[in-house]
């Protein structure tokens, strides 16, 4: 009877440990993590599909995007000059796909502490910035509701500036364009 207990109390104790160290060491599904579902794919927003970012001659034709404002496609190469001022789509996709977050809006001024915010996650707005994809750009947008932020194959909106989601979308994906 004793060696019994004994050996009840020594497998006990093994099956206890062995469930301590699968917990600890992320047990079963080590190992096993979907592609895709980490990093950028974790992100805040709408994903679309990644529809390219082939350059166009001026007056080629546009193709047709899968989101509005557009997110990725072909387009004319043109870079971002001025901050809060309207963006073309290629102005727009050009940005996008150099790794820049964009900002849009409604009304011919940003709403209240979306500069300030811009300026904290990137700092001031320049045309050198903007071409390096560092660069979090404020653009009025007719027909925008709220405030539209947009990267690479992505768009989040929010009612305010002071929305967490906005910031933590920013950091998220500035840098992260067309060839990142």
């Amino acid at each position: 009877m004793r060696i019994l207990e004994r050996l009840a109390i020594v497998v006990a104790a093994l099956a206890l440990a062995i469930t301590i160290i699968a917990l600890l060491s992320g047990g079963l599904l080590a190992g096993r993590d979907n592609p895709g579902i980490s990093g950028a794919g974790a992100m805040l927003g709408v994903a679309y599909k990644d529809l390219g970012h082939a350059h166009l001659r001026p007056g080629q034709p546009h193709p047709r995007y899968d989101s509005s404002p557009p997110t990725s496609g072909a387009h004319v190469p043109d870079p971002v000059l001025r901050d809060e001022a309207p963006l073309s789509n290629d102005q727009l996709l050009q940005a996008l796909e150099t790794g820049d977050v964009v900002f849009l809006y409604a009304g011919p001024h940003p709403p209240p502490g979306l500069r300030a915010l811009a300026a904290r996650l990137a700092g001031p707005f320049t045309p050198a910035l903007a071409a390096s994809g560092q660069a979090v750009v404020l653009a009025p947008r007719a027909g925008t509701h709220g405030i539209v932020a947009a990267a690479w194959t992505r768009l989040l909106t929010v009612g305010s500036a002071s929305d967490p989601r906005l910031a933590a979308f920013a950091r998220a994906a500035l840098g992260q364009g067309a060839a990142n």
